[in-house]
């Protein structure tokens, strides 16, 4: 998603990395918690785990934090209960906001939501109001250097993955959402454990911002970003490369 990956990286270069990173490691927990507790302790067995492993990963989360998180919710003694939870709506310009969640309270999370949409003029709407806009898929990285793109093409293919993208970022393996982990083991088995694997809603059409927009978007989502039962983010925007430029200046 064009304008998600460019918010990313600006936020990026905005700094205040120790306290981003404080907030990604819990959304991890979180997320090892739930898969954990919906099936086995053991990544081999358990799909939504190895995800979870894998998200790990990405930021860069000390073993002994995930192994202690896994163990915690693999005890008998009790702790928080998370339900999963899905927030549609509005952003300012017309983004569509699709905003996903781990909570242990209902009522907490979507009235805090439900207010920052509210706060920074946007609205939430029903669950499915702009879900339609977006397809749900399986997305999974690797760097340039473990294929080519005609290996990664056909190693995708035989996967059983719809498609395979390769950019000077690197090689994007896409598929149904009920094909992702078998697609994901299959290439992991080929060619190691992936950059990144997650499951992700894409928008079939963007709505380009100008700065004033940019700011308005980019503000709205982090704010629900910052939110500690706020698991990701996805919108329909598109940021050009000189508004994007400006904004991180």
């Amino acid at each position: 998603m064009a304008g998600h990956s460019q918010f990313k990286n600006i936020m990026h270069r905005k700094g205040a990395q120790d306290a981003k990173r404080a907030k990604q490691f819990a959304k991890v927990l979180r997320e090892i918690t739930v898969a954990v507790r919906s099936g086995l302790p053991e990544a081999a067995s358990n799909p939504r785990l190895r995800a979870a492993l894998s998200m790990a990963r990405e930021v860069n989360m000390p073993k002994d934090n995930v192994e202690r998180a896994i163990k915690k919710a693999s005890g008998t003694a009790g702790g928080d209960d998370y339900v999963e939870v899905r927030y549609e709506g509005y952003g300012p310009a017309g983004v569509a906001i699709i905003v996903e969640g781990l909570t242990d309270n209902r009522n907490r999370t979507a009235g805090e939501v439900r207010a920052a949409f509210s706060k920074h003029g946007g609205s939430m709407g029903e669950t499915n109001s702009v879900s339609f806009m977006f397809q749900r898929l399986g997305a999974i990285s690797y760097p340039l250097d473990v294929a080519s793109e005609d290996e990664m093409l056909e190693a995708a293919i035989e996967a059983g993955a719809d498609n395979a993208v390769t950019t000077e970022q690197g090689h994007e393996v896409t598929c149904e959402m009920e094909n992702f982990f078998a697609v994901r083991d299959a290439l992991e088995a080929r060619f190691g454990e992936p950059q990144s694997s997650k499951l992700d809603w894409r928008p079939e059409n963007s709505v380009t911002l100008d700065e004033d927009k940019a700011r308005s978007v980019m503000k709205l989502i982090d704010v629900l970003e910052d939110n500690d039962d706020v698991q990701a983010v996805y919108a329909n925007f598109d940021i050009p490369d000189d508004v994007a430029e400006a904004l991180a200046a």
